[in-house]
C-alpha cells in the first residue's frame, strides 16, 4: 500500500483515471478508518478560493485544515454554524480534521437542530468522479439553484461517488452571546419531555442534550446579548416544573464536550451513534446495555458505548439507523459501519456508485 498525495485537482484527475485497483480515500486522517488500496490523499490541497464575509460565503479547497478556516471565519465575526465535530479524542487518532472531510461525512454538531447539518450550508462543490473526470456542481451564491443537485449526494457519501477537491459553504456571524439552561436530577423520560418543550418554544434553542450519569439535561440560546438574557430567564422558568433549573453563561466548554462527546474518550468499548426520533429514545435506551450514554438533538441522537463486539443494531427494533463509530477491524468488518440499507434503496445506491465510479475503486466496501 503507497501513500499518494496529489498537488492539484489536476494530478488528482490524473491519479484516478490511471488507477487500475482500489483506492482508501482519505482527508486528514483523523476518522481511523482504512480501506483496501492504495491512500489517495486529498491534505495537500489546501487554500482559501474566495471569502466574501459580506455574502456570507466561503470557497476553499477540500484539504484545507478545518482550525484554519474557523479562524479565518473569527476574525470576521463568523463560524460554521453547523458545528462540525472532531473525532480524534473518541477515536484516539491524530491528524488535522479537513473542510473536505467533514462535508465528505457530513459532519454536524449539538446546532445541527436549529441551523441544519453540513450539507444545508454546502453551496457548491468540486470534484473528480471515477473516470477520472473534473466536475462541478452549484455555485459560489446562496441563490444558486441551476443544475442537478449533486451538491446534497455527495455531502456525506463518504468519498464513494467521488474525491472532493472544493467546497463552497454558507457561512454564518458569530453569536454575541450565549446562555446554557440546565435542568437538573431529572430522569431520560423527564429530560426528553424538557427538550421537546424548550425546541417547541419561541426561545429560538440552538442546542438540546442530556447527559445521564449528572442527570442533567442542558438547552442553550445564544444571540444578541439583552435578547439572551430575556429568552434564558423565560425558558428555566418555564421548565421548572421538569425539575430544578439554573442558568450558566459559561457554556462553551460543556457545548463542545457534547459535540465531540469527550465522556468517551479513553474508555473502552465500541461506540455507536444511533439516530432515532426524540421519543423513540426512552424505549430504546435500557434495550441497548450500555456501558454509557450521551443523548444530543433533543434525544433524537444517542452515542453509546457498550462492551466490544456487541451488535446493536439487533436491539435497535425502532425506525432509525446506527452507525458504528469505533470498534476493532474485525468488528467494523463483520458488523458493517453503516446502517444496512432496504432493498430498493440498496439498488438504487448501488446504481449511483456505477454511474459515478464506474471501475467501483473508490472506499470500496465501506458504505455496504
Amino acid at each position: 500500500m503507497k501513500m499518494m498525495t496529489p498537488q492539484s485537482e489536476a494530478e488528482l484527475a490524473e491519479i484516478i483515471a490511471g488507477a487500475s485497483g482500489p483506492l482508501c480515500i482519505q482527508g486528514g486522517g483523523t476518522r481511523g478508518r482504512t480501506v483496501e488500496g492504495d491512500v489517495l490523499s486529498t491534505c495537500s490541497l489546501t487554500g482559501v478560493e474566495l471569502y466574501e464575509p459580506g455574502a456570507l460565503t466561503l470557497v476553499v479547497k477540500a484539504g484545507t485544515p478545518v482550525a484554519e478556516v474557523e479562524a479565518l471565519l473569527a476574525a470576521e465575526n463568523q463560524r460554521l454554524a453547523f458545528e462540525p465535530m472532531d473525532h480524534r479524542g473518541l477515536l484516539g487518532t491524530e491528524g488535522e480534521p479537513t473542510i473536505g472531510g467533514v462535508i465528505a461525512a457530513n459532519v454536524s454538531g449539538p446546532r445541527r437542530i436549529q441551523t441544519g447539518a453540513a450539507r444545508d450550508h454546502l453551496l457548491g462543490v468540486r470534484f473528480v468522479d471515477g473516470s477520472g473526470q473534473a466536475v462541478k456542481n452549484g455555485g459560489r451564491v446562496m441563490k444558486n439553484v441551476t443544475g442537478y443537485d449533486l451538491v446534497k449526494l455527495l455531502c456525506g457519501a463518504h468519498g464513494a461517488l467521488g474525491v472532493l477537491t472544493e467546497v463552497s459553504l454558507k457561512v454564518l456571524p458569530r453569536a454575541e452571546a450565549m446562555a446554557t439552561v440546565a435542568v437538573a436530577d431529572v430522569g431520560l423520560n423527564q429530560a426528553v419531555a424538557a427538550m421537546s418543550a424548550s425546541l417547541g418554544s419561541p426561545y429560538d434553542v440552538t442546542g438540546a442534550a442530556y447527559d445521564p450519569d449528572s442527570k442533567t439535561a442542558f438547552v442553550r440560546v445564544e444571540g444578541f446579548a439583552d435578547s439572551v438574557s430575556y429568552r434564558s430567564k423565560k425558558l428555566a422558568a418555564e421548565l421548572a416544573g421538569f425539575g430544578e433549573t439554573s442558568i450558566s453563561a459559561e457554556g462553551e466548554p460543556l457545548w463542545q464536550g457534547i459535540r465531540d462527546v469527550s465522556a468517551f474518550h479513553g474508555r473502552e468499548g465500541d461506540v455507536w451513534r444511533i439516530s432515532v426520533k426524540p421519543s423513540d429514545a426512552v424505549e430504546l435506551a435500557p434495550r441497548l446495555e450500555a456501558e454509557a450514554l450521551q443523548f444530543d438533538w433533543g434525544g433524537g441522537l444517542i452515542w453509546a458505548r457498550v462492551a466490544e463486539g456487541n451488535d446493536l443494531r439487533a436491539r435497535v427494533n425502532v425506525p432509525g439507523h446506527a452507525t458504528l463509530v469505533r470498534a476493532s477491524a474485525g468488528t467494523r468488518s463483520r458488523l458493517g459501519v453503516f446502517q444496512p440499507q432496504p432493498g430498493l434503496l440498496a439498488a438504487i445506491s448501488e446504481g449511483l456508485r456505477r454511474q459515478f465510479d464506474p471501475k467501483g475503486i473508490f472506499n470500496p466496501g465501506l458504505m455496504g
